[in-house]
């Protein structure tokens, strides 16, 4: 007989939600200032070690470096990359679109976001996969409320980009977050509205929308990590986290 693993999704006090906005709001700072750095021809292992300065330097430690064995402090993505690209000696090119995933411990807590930035100018095709990927999170934030379901943040996500004509990634899913990087609940970008595990006052997650421009499919790359789409169509990616509150959700990865 099987002992079943009991999954414990663990509550935030609000002392605690106040220090991952503190934690939040230093990934903020760090992704706001790499865009300012992303251009054409910059090596997205520059990017890394600016992340990674800029974050010591705020009094936090890079989350992701040394992470199940991941080298880096940044995750970089390019094009056809959905996620956990490896920053290189690659550069930059105009029309790219480059996804930059950055998270912290800060004081025991941790914090994490993502968004998608252009290159330059881009074409019509990627500025409407950035707008609508961004749009489907911003959907999901706000069913982010106390008694609501689950299914409510992924069905938000699903139907904005699938009304779009683009689609979600299910292999890869949002998650728990607090003292750890990756706790209770996993939280996916597909799913109906009214099920799910009930929406509670001090739950924090990591919502974090990923969309491709084709097919839904995804395979990885022989580093080990960086995830791509398997017909090599684009693809986008935005998180926040998102503190559950009574008087409504709270994005904690934003600049105070």
């Amino acid at each position: 007989m099987t002992k079943k693993v009991e999954r414990v999704i663990v509550l935030k006090t609000a002392g605690e939600i106040e220090i991952m906005r503190e934690a939040g709001a230093i990934v903020a700072s760090v992704l706001e200032g790499l865009k300012k750095e992303i251009r054409p021809s910059v090596k997205t292992r520059e990017l890394n070690g600016y992340a990674e300065e800029m974050a010591l330097a705020l009094g936090a430690k890079p989350a992701f470096k040394g992470y199940h064995g991941y080298p880096y402090a940044l995750c970089v993505s390019v094009n056809e990359e959905v996620i956990h690209g490896m920053p290189s000696e690659k550069k930059l090119s105009k029309g790219d679109i480059v996804s930059i995933d950055f998270g912290v411990f800060y004081k025991g807590f941790c914090g994490d976001a993502a968004l998608t930035i252009s290159v330059g100018d881009v074409s019509d095709k990627k500025k409407r996969l950035l707008d609508v990927t961004e749009t489907a999170l911003m959907l999901a934030v706000a069913n982010a409320l106390p008694g609501g379901r689950l299914g409510d943040i992924s069905a938000a996500i699903q139907g904005c980009a699938e009304e779009a004509g683009f689609s979600v990634v299910r292999e890869f899913v949002g998650h728990g977050i607090g003292r750890r990087m990756h706790e209770e609940p996993t939280v996916p970008n597909f799913g109906k509205r009214g099920q799910g595990i009930i929406l509670k006052e001090g739950m924090v997650l990591a919502i974090e929308p990923m969309i491709n421009a084709g097919s839904a499919a995804v395979c990885l790359k022989d580093d080990g990590w960086t995830v791509i789409t398997a017909d090599g169509s684009l693809s986008a990616h935005f998180e926040h986290t998102v503190a559950i509150t009574k008087s409504g959700p709270l994005v904690l990865s934003k600049i105070l």
